[in-house]
């Protein structure tokens, strides 16, 4: 599959702060690619790089087969930004200010029409931005973004302080995007919830290295599952359920069983509600469900030392 963006073992110091340390990430062309990272993971410093923004300590990076090292000023060209400060003239209409970055990059009248038509905003284009709500301002910077129609989109945060019907709103635009626009959008968010409804493939960073990369249901695909449990006693359950060998954690009112890779979840739901039924633990509620992307980061993000496993109990 062809990549958008591409780096090599891509660094950045800060004097002696790696941070940004060895980074080999692949977005395939039309993804939407979710990076995540907590904060001082490094993800802002990356996006930085690919942007331009600052200069690599080593390695490479590539946007549409452009070196951002090598030539900063061209594969620039190859990228639309929307970064969390819009710098918008407010006493200005959303024309206007799409008219100053037009002019900027010697474009045609043409692309304001285009671009926002694209973010659905062709009726509030001669409205003065300081009337414009926040959603609306996100979508002013989208579109200011696609002037040009760069292959490639970065977005930072482009849900951020949005109400929920405004979240709503972006996660089908940006996830239509590829399809609409046949670019390619490399999205940073903290909404992990979003990413996993958006994202067709993700990016975790901690502590400046990429810990975990690839598509998102085939990472899904290939972790093994988690048995959910409701019932009334959910310390009792956890003494019971200690011989089968699995990680578990206490929710709200239950647990969440984290299968073995190999073993077979509709094996083992019978097996444990048995178990669980025979030792007088009142279960209201018993079920496999897919891993989660918030599962997945916490996992990959902060990584438990592994321990050999002990012989557990077949699920027959």
């Amino acid at each position: 599959m062809t990549a958008a963006i591409e780096t090599d073992a891509l660094t950045r110091c800060f004097g002696s702060h790696r941070a940004v340390d060895a980074v080999s990430m692949t977005v395939p062309d039309r993804a939407v690619y979710g990076f995540l990272g907590r904060n001082g993971a490094g993800k802002t410093t990356t996006l930085k790089m690919l942007l331009g923004l600052i200069r690599l300590t080593s390695g490479s990076a590539r946007i549409a087969g452009i070196d951002v090292g090598r030539d900063r000023i061209g594969a620039a060209r190859k990228v639309g930004a929307l970064l969390e400060a819009h710098g918008f003239y407010a006493n200005l209409t959303g024309r206007q200010n799409l008219d100053l970055t037009r002019t900027l990059l010697d474009l045609p009248p043409t692309e304001i029409d285009r671009v926002l038509e694209v973010v659905e905003m062709s009726e509030h284009g001669k409205r003065g931005v300081s009337d414009y709500s926040l959603g609306m301002r996100q979508r002013l910077g989208l579109a200011r973004a696609m002037l040009g129609a760069p292959p490639v989109l970065v977005l930072d945060e482009p849900t951020n302080g949005l109400d929920p019907d405004g979240i709503a709103d972006m996660r089908r635009f940006l996830k239509e995007l590829p399809a609409r626009t046949g670019a390619t959008v490399l999205l940073s968010s903290h909404l992990l919830g979003e990413i996993e409804q958006i994202a067709t493939h993700v990016g975790i960073v901690h502590e400046g290295r990429l810990v975990l990369e690839g598509e998102l249901a085939r990472i899904k695909a290939a972790l093994a599952p988690e048995i959910a449990l409701r019932v009334d006693d959910p310390a009792r359950a956890s003494a019971v359920l200690e011989p089968f060998d699995l990680a578990l954690s206490a929710t709200g009112d239950g647990l969440v069983a984290r299968l073995n890779p190999g073993d077979d979840p509709d094996a083992a739901v019978p097996a444990m509600n048995r178990a669980l039924v025979e030792a007088g633990v009142a279960v209201f509620a018993i079920g496999a469900r897919a891993r989660s992307l918030e599962g997945i980061y916490r996992d990959a993000s902060a990584p438990a030392a592994a321990a050999a496993p002990a012989p557990k109990p077949e699920f027959v």
